[in-house]
């Protein structure tokens, strides 16, 4: 599994005049079944990404696609880690946050 942050590198202003791509890129890779959960950070000044990939490699790659990474407007930091544990009502935990 893999967490992937972005942190902005530009104005809100030209975050949102590119949001509607960047919505694309989430649910095309929502579609696929690499993309768990994702949403904007708070204070929004990025966003976070929970992702599931074969590799390093297929997240850095789906990542590259990202139109925030395509335009220079985001950075983006992926960590790897091995999920060992989750909660069995993931769901009701996610909707009443």
């Amino acid at each position: 599994m893999f967490v992937i942050e972005l942190v902005y590198k530009a104005d809100l202003a030209d975050i949102d005049a590119h949001m509607s791509a960047h919505v694309t890129f989430l649910k095309k890779y929502y579609a696929s079944g690499n993309f768990l959960v994702s949403g904007r950070k708070i204070p929004r000044d990025g966003g976070i990404i929970l992702a599931v990939g074969k590799s390093r490699r297929q997240i850095e790659a789906i990542v590259e696609e990202d139109p925030f990474c395509v335009l220079g407007l985001a950075d983006f930091r992926i960590i790897e880690f091995r999920a060992s544990q989750r909660a069995d009502d993931i769901q009701k935990r996610i909707e009443k946050a």
